[in-house]
This record gives C-alpha cells, structure tokens and sequence, in this order.
C-alpha cells in the first residue's frame, strides 16, 4: 500500500481509503451486517488504514457495520472519520449544543471508539450554508476537541474551487472531503490545490463520477492509456496521483472492489494536479454536469423520480442522442416520461443539488420530447 501524510498533522493513511456508503444493501435489509464488515476487515488486512463514514449511509448502518469491523483492529493504527450538520442533528433534536453532543456520541458507540481522528461539517453546498452552520457549530467542535473526543476538525463540501479557496482561507480546518473526478476536475482544482498549499489534507469523494466512469468504459477508456489497468482502477489512480489529493476513498461492496482499489494505487507516482490534468485536454470529456446520482434531490413534493430522470438525461450527454433519454427511462428504470410533467417549478430539487444543475429545465426538456 502507498500512504500519504494527512496535512501537517504527521498522521501516515493509506492513498486508498474505504468509503462506507456502499456496504451490500440486501445482505443489511437481511440482517446479516457480519458479512458487511468483512469488507473493512479486508480492506485493513490488503493496508488500507483510512476508513470514512457518517449517520444515514446504508440505511444508517454503516457506523455500526464499521465500528464491528474497526473493534477488531488496533486502533492506534487506524483513522476513523464521520459527520454532523444540521440535517444529521435535526433527526436527533433542536440545533443546540447537547444534540450536538448526543450525534457525536452515538457516531462514536456506533463506531466503538473513544475518539474520532477526523468529524467533518457535513455536506456544505454553498457559502451561505457554511457561514450559517459553521458560525453555530464550529464552537461545539472545538470543545468537543479539547476533551478529546474529535482530534482534527475538518469540512465536507460540493462547492466549486474558488468557494473552497474562501474556506480554506479561514484557517479554521485541518483537511477537506470533496468531490473530484476525470469528470470535474476543471471545477474544484483551485480548491484542492489551495487547501494543500494550506497543509490541509485533501480527502476525495466519488472518484468514479457516482459510477459514470466505470458504466460507460468506452467513452473514458482514454484514462487507461499505457497501463495495464480497468477503467475503474485507472480513475482511482488518476485522482491518487495527485500530489494535492492524500487519500481516494473507493466504496466497496466487495472484496473484489477493495482489490481493485488497492491495485490501482500499485507503484503510485504523484505529480501536481496541472501536470496530471493538462494531459488530459482534448482526450475525454470533462464535464460538471452529468448527474452523479447522490440522491440528495430526492425530495420532490410531486413524487419525480429525480435521479432517475437525472439519470437518463446524463445518456443524452454521453452519446448526443435525446432518444437516449426516453429509451433510459423506459427500459432501464420502467418510469413513463411524462412523469416529469409533474415538475412545479418549486425549486427544491435545485436548492438540495450538490452540483447546481438546472434540474427544472431538464425536467421540462424530457417532458416535451
């Protein structure tokens, strides 16, 4: 395994990290988390010592699928984070300080630890929300810290580079959790650059563009160029390599999937991300966007299927064929176009979007072909 130093905080994890989101769906609706947290257990045993969750992942079992796995390593050699905001404290009570508190603590039961090496400000989608939520929280994780229960405060967004520039210009956090891929690199390089010339950590989520990459290998097989590599792995390392990035969280559902990971950070050689991303100009296309599928816009008061439609819109992008779009929805998700019809205009949708795309107009373009 490579490792990387997190930041300036001396602390040594893996290039790879695990990404807990992704545990067996049915083996969970089943019960049956034992074999879920096999997947940690192997991802410790093939090196990989950074592990990230949060409340809600996995029909809100994976800090405790995670935290079966993590009681049967030493602790002192692993990095454990996860998260709160104000939607994770809503669920538990009003925005105060002691709900604050009673989050942590069942993060840290769920996860049988004593500490947390990382607690991100969860999911900041602009700078409004981050002045928002950090000017009330940011007290509670620094106490949080001086007694020991959190060791390095850091942030999770789906801002664009400059935005995350102001941020990490507070001085506030120790590291970051952003999203970057072939796909978006364009968009959040000043960021991630900015944050490691800070000594902040870098922490990178959704390598594979929510699956974009790896379900359309024809399209990106010009990240493969020269290696012996899949599509997939070669998207994991093409973020590892990196000299900003310190670790590519890869989610795994399998122990094939952690192999995978770990073969693509074999032999890793960084370089600085204008290096790496000039390369790869006029090979493939690098897009901002094309649905990733988070699913945090699936809240539409009229029942649209958001992601889906979201979804078959991103058929049209990859191909330049609107046909692509109704043959998507009907033959893979079984959902009649004219659901998008329903759209009220009401906004949501776009307000929960971690990417800003103009959710509205597509709706209304499906709706009418």
């Amino acid at each position: 395994m490579y490792y990387k130093e997190y930041g300036n905080t001396k602390m040594r994890v893996s290039a790879v990290g695990l990404g807990t989101m992704r545990y067996d769906d049915a083996a969970i609706s089943e019960g049956r988390l034992e074999a879920c947290a096999e997947i940690p257990l192997y991802a410790y045993e093939k090196g990989i010592n950074y592990f990230d969750t949060a409340p809600f992942y996995c029909q809100d079992k994976s800090e405790v699928i995670t935290g079966m796995a993590l009681a049967q390593m030493p602790r002192e050699k692993v990095y454990v984070s996860s998260k709160t905001n104000f939607n994770a404290m809503r669920a538990m009570g009003p925005l105060n300080r002691d709900t604050f508190r009673r989050r942590l603590e069942e993060s840290l039961t769920r996860l049988k630890t004593d500490y947390l090496d990382f607690y991100h400000l969860w999911c900041v989608l602009n700078l409004d929300a981050y002045e928002e939520q950090c000017s009330l929280l940011y007290p509670f994780f620094e106490e949080t810290k001086r007694e020991g229960l959190i060791r390095n405060i850091v942030f999770s967004a789906h801002l664009q580079g400059e935005d995350i520039g102001q941020v990490v210009r507070t001085g506030l956090f120790k590291g970051m959790l952003i999203g970057y891929n072939a796909l978006n690199y364009r968009f959040r390089q000043s960021g991630i650059e900015a944050a490691h010339a800070s000594g902040m950590g870098v922490v990178v989520m959704n390598p594979l563009g929510g699956g974009l990459i790896p379900q359309n290998p024809e399209t990106f097989s010009y990240l493969t160029a020269g290696t012996d590599l899949t599509v997939a792995q070669a998207a994991l390392r093409f973020v590892a390599s990196h000299k900003e990035v310190t670790v590519t969280l890869a989610g795994c559902t399998s122990k094939a999937h952690v192999d995978d990971a770990v073969k693509a950070v074999e032999g890793l050689v960084e370089h600085p991300a204008k290096e790496i991303t000039a390369q790869l100009e006029g090979k493939g296309i690098g897009l901002n966007d094309l649905c990733t599928s988070c699913g945090y816009c699936n809240h539409c008061p009229k029942g649209i299927q958001i992601p889906k439609f979201m979804d078959a819109y991103n058929q049209k992008m990859l191909t330049g064929d609107s046909a692509q779009i109704a043959g998507r929805l009907d033959g893979h998700w079984g959902i009649p176009k004219e659901q998008a019809a329903l759209c009220v205009a009401c906004g949501k949708c776009e307000t929960l979007c971690t990417q800003h795309l103009p959710i509205i107009a597509r709706l209304k373009e499906i709706a009418a072909l």
